[in-house]
């Protein structure tokens, strides 16, 4: 195979030369490798074109979740399968679809796992692969990234400064022929299961079933916030409601903070998203053979 890394060497691992342990990884191979490293202006542009002119068979996404939406918004439309190598600070989306961190698994994976379809959420035109949310985790992550320094202290003191300064929101939700108004600390709209904290925040979802999750919590406090974040624990269930649907309008009676796959968006007061049904190709594990 002819397989293309598309590599954002600022994320995460700064221990490791990624391009020295791919170029050992594939030493004694017969696949063919290349591998381009996305500069900081780069632009979606120059990542489709090159990934035009190498025209492989696989490519493979070494980054954070940033980088793994990027290259997915390359690959819409050609469909071709993408390899994932978590090197970022979370790494959600990996961790959801069953990604080791380990460079050298994740790479075995890459090279031979099977390729599978799932969906995506479009969200105000916006690609989501993983997680989007309106309200307070969008303030943690406005917070979080204003902060000068990162790690566990930097989220419990943007988590703290949320707590005592972002305000509950008045939401409308539109759900097909359902309608729902509340108030809200979040809405999140969940294409995964959990952030990359390990926080499940939203046990029954799937990427495969054509189907994304509408995650309204209705109120929140600090002990609340905290068992989240430390003990990897959900919200209390009964101050969370549920819904699955193909199409979401939101709109709030304010402006609310607003991220998409851990992207700061800015303050907003209407959400439309729909269903993306197989939009991406992953190279997933090998499933375990049936016993018997």
């Amino acid at each position: 195979m002819i397989l293309h890394f598309i590599i954002n060497p600022g994320s995460g691992q700064d221990d490791q030369d990624l391009r020295a342990v791919i170029d050992a990884w594939f030493a004694q191979s017969k696949h063919t490798i290349h591998i381009y490293e996305l500069k900081k202006d780069c632009r979606i542009s120059d990542i489709k074109a090159e990934i035009e002119r190498v025209n492989a068979d696989r490519i493979i996404a070494a980054g954070g979740d940033g980088t793994l939406k990027l290259v997915a918004e390359c690959l819409l439309e050609s469909k071709k399968p993408m390899g994932i190598i978590p090197t970022g600070s979370a790494n959600g989306m990996a961790k959801e679809l069953g990604i080791p961190v380990e460079t050298e698994a994740a790479l075995e994976i890459a090279v031979n796992g099977q390729p599978t379809s799932i969906h995506a959420i479009s969200i105000n035109n916006e690609l989501c692969i993983h997680l989007a949310d309106l309200g307070f985790n969008a303030y943690i992550v406005k917070k979080f990234d204003d902060l000068s320094h990162r790690g566990m202290l930097g989220y419990a003191k943007a988590a703290w400064h949320a707590l005592w300064n972002h305000q509950k929101m008045e939401v409308e939700l539109e759900m097909g022929n359902e309608r729902v108004r509340s108030a809200a600390a979040m809405v999140v709209v969940a294409n995964a299961t959990m952030y990359g904290t390990g926080v499940k925040i939203n046990p029954i979802g799937r990427l495969d079933d054509d189907l994304f999750e509408v995650v309204l919590v209705k109120t929140y406090s600090v002990l609340e916030v905290l068992k989240m974040r430390f003990t990897q624990k959900g919200f209390n269930p009964k101050k969370v409601e549920f819904f699955q649907t193909r199409s979401l309008h939101i709109r709030s009676r304010h402006k609310a903070h607003f991220q998409v796959d851990g992207e700061y968006m800015g303050k907003i007061t209407e959400v439309e998203a729909k269903i993306l049904p197989g939009a991406i190709c992953v190279v997933l594990p090998q499933p375990e053979p049936e016993a018997g």
